[in-house]
Formats: C-alpha cells, sequence, structure tokens
C-alpha cells in the first residue's frame, strides 16, 4: 500500500508573525521534494490566515489548527472554533495532542466532539495519542494506546475514519530529547494499525497514515521514515528551523 507521506510542522506558543513568515518562505525555497511530500504547517492561530495566505498556489504545502473548541459557536470567550479555522483556509486540526491532554485535561468524550466538529466542517483531523513514561516502563504502552484509540475513534464511521491522520506521541519522548528506537516506533505503528483494523476492517488499517511525533529531527528522520508503518512526522522543534525541517521531507 503507497500511503501518502507526510511531514507536519507543529510550532506550538513560538515565532513572531514576522519570524513565521520567514520559516515558511526558508521551506518553501529550501523543499526540493516538492511534490511527493506533503506537508503541513501548524502555526499559532494569530498566524494561521497569514501562513495559508503565503502558500496560496504552492503545491503540496497545506495549514492546520493546533487546537479546536468542540463547540459549533457560543459565549466561549477565547475558544475558536472549527468553522472559523476553515474559513482561513486551512485544511487539518490537531485533536489530542499530548500537551493538551496534560495541561488543560482534554478528555476522550471531548477528543470527540472536536473531531466532530472538525468533520461536520469537513476538515481532516490529525489524532494524536501516546503513552507517558511511567505506562511505558510497566509495560501498559500497547494498553494506554488501545485505550486512547478506542474511547475516541471507534464511533466513527469506517468510512470516514480513512480519511483520518493518525500522530503516534510517546509522550516520554516530547521535548526531552529522548526519542522512540525504530524498532519501538514501528512495533507501535504496526500495533496501531492492527487496532484500527480490529475497529472497523483490514483495508481502513493499510490505508490509514500514521505520523511518528515523539522528537523526531533532521537527525533521525531516516530511519524512522523507513520503517514499514511509519508514513511521516509530526514535528516539534525541528519544524522551527527551515534546513532542518526540509531535511526531515528529504528523509523519506
Amino acid at each position: 500500500m503507497n500511503r501518502q507521506k507526510i511531514v507536519a510542522g507543529n510550532w506550538k506558543m513560538n515565532t513572531s508573525l514576522k519570524e513565521a513568515g520567514a520559516l515558511v518562505e526558508g521551506i518553501i525555497t529550501g523543499s526540493k521534494n516538492k511534490n511527493a511530500v506533503k506537508k503541513i504547517f501548524f502555526p499559532p492561530f494569530t498566524f494561521l490566515k497569514a501562513v495559508t495566505d503565503e502558500l496560496i498556489n504552492t503545491d503540496h504545502f497545506f495549514t492546520g489548527a493546533q487546537n479546536c473548541s468542540e463547540h459549533e459557536k457560543g459565549a466561549y470567550t477565547g475558544e475558536i472554533s472549527v468553522g472559523m479555522i476553515k474559513s482561513v483556509g486551512a485544511k487539518y486540526v490537531l485533536v489530542g495532542h499530548s500537551e493538551r491532554r496534560i495541561y488543560f485535561n482534554e478528555t476522550s468524550a471531548q477528543l470527540k466532539n472536536k473531531i466532530e466538529q472538525v468533520l461536520k466542517n469537513e476538515l481532516t483531523p490529525i489524532f494524536c495519542f501516546g503513552e507517558k513514561l511511567e505506562e511505558r516502563k510497566s509495560g501498559k504502552h500497547f494498553e494506554t494506546v488501545k485505550t486512547q484509540l478506542n474511547e475516541v475513534l471507534k464511533d466513527f464511521d469506517k468510512n470516514k475514519i480513512a480519511n483520518f491522520i493518525l500522530a503516534y506521541e510517546p509522550v516520554w519522548a516530547i521535548g526531552t530529547g529522548e526519542t522512540a528506537t525504530p524498532h519501538q516506533a514501528q512495533e507501535m505503528h504496526a500495533f496501531v494499525r492492527k487496532c484500527i483494523g480490529e475497529m472497523f476492517d483490514e483495508t481502513i488499517a493499510s490505508q490509514i497514515c500514521i505520523l511518528y511525533g515523539g522528537s523526531c529531527n533532521a537527525q533521525n528522520a531516516k530511519e524512522l521514515f523507513a520503517c514499514a508503518d511509519v508514513d511521516g512526522g509530526l514535528i516539534g522543534g525541528a519544524s522551527l528551523k527551515a534546513d532542518d525541517f526540509c531535511k526531515i521531507v528529504e528523509s523519506f
């Protein structure tokens, strides 16, 4: 199965408007493999339209939101609806990132609601999941990931699931400098694909894109992307450096 290769840059709470523009320009200029790999930028909300506009008429570059509200609209001060995200031209939304789960206590029920809003607005969710260090050390990493997948995804129509993007985040490897070995990454990605097959069917499991999201960088991307079930990366810190991001794109 030739699945789409994807490199997504999650900028988190970084960059100014000027820095964001320079970063995008640097990546567009430096990307040699422009056609084979889908590139997605997740800038802060305040720059989402500006970055999206900068990518107009640039093939295979897209934008997404780092988060969204679980509500359609209303008196929710400070929240951003998926309809608002769609209105500025973004195509993707991160749902369930580990930092949202940890710092903002987002629950599986909330994540399901967010995905429903994403689908209602015909955007694509990138659903994030993964185990903490204590869960990995105690051997509960497979159980944890399976539970996260089941609690959020099992009730969605299988035809819609086929268009989701999944992102495995070993929480113990985010911002710590630690990275799952290629063996650990492949083992978990294969397990996730098996879970999707059990929840839905084998065809969907073979089609769905699964990204690795644990401190992937220019030095380790080639090894990680060589794994059979790793379809790309959700990149954090390395996505803030144009040269590094371009090297990651070229790692396939």
